[in-house]
């Protein structure tokens, strides 16, 4: 069966003709055919931790510490799993792009419905269990959250999120 062709974008081009620039000839005689150089291509800007013009008046949320303005009795019901979870999100199988997505969707969803106690089960694998905390500490989701824990000290396969109540 026959792959259909695809044609190489502009920038695909210039990065070809880029790498054109760095090789040398292998058969004497042949003549490398000039390109022309391209300018370097743009890199994107990394995504603002906080909006411009804007200060951030909340911590950065860190695991299983006591957030400023939660009571003891909450904290200690929160972080040793007792508090009931509305809403679960589990990211077996989810590469890193489509966890962070569905991470965003899920605490944004919970927060306009108003949920007090999610969870997030990104399993033992290391990638999704070290970026979450960065996930969650993003100017888009920061503002929505009180504290982060562990249910269990040897449950580190799942967090809780408490996310802070609309106030109107």
């Amino acid at each position: 069966m026959k792959q259909p062709t695809r044609l190489l974008s502009a920038a695909d081009v210039r990065l070809w003709a880029e790498v054109g620039q760095t090789l040398t000839r292998l058969l004497p005689g042949r003549a490398i055919a000039q390109l022309p150089i391209a300018p370097p291509l743009a890199v994107a800007a990394p995504e603002p931790e906080t909006p411009p013009g804007t200060k951030l008046k909340t911590q950065p949320v860190t695991l299983a510490a006591n957030p400023p303005g939660l009571d003891k009795s909450t904290w200690k019901k929160f972080s040793s799993g007792r508090m009931r979870t509305a809403q679960k999100l589990d990211l077996h199988g989810h590469t890193a792009a489509r966890a962070h997505h569905a991470v965003t969707n899920f605490i944004e969803h919970a927060h306009a419905t108003q949920s007090r106690c999610v969870e997030i089960i990104t399993g033992n694998g290391e990638v999704l269990a070290r970026e979450l905390p960065h996930w969650l500490n993003t100017a888009r989701l920061r503002p929505l959250i009180l504290a982060i824990a562990h249910p269990h000290p040897a449950n580190t396969g799942a967090v809780r999120i408490l996310l802070r109540r609309l106030r109107a």
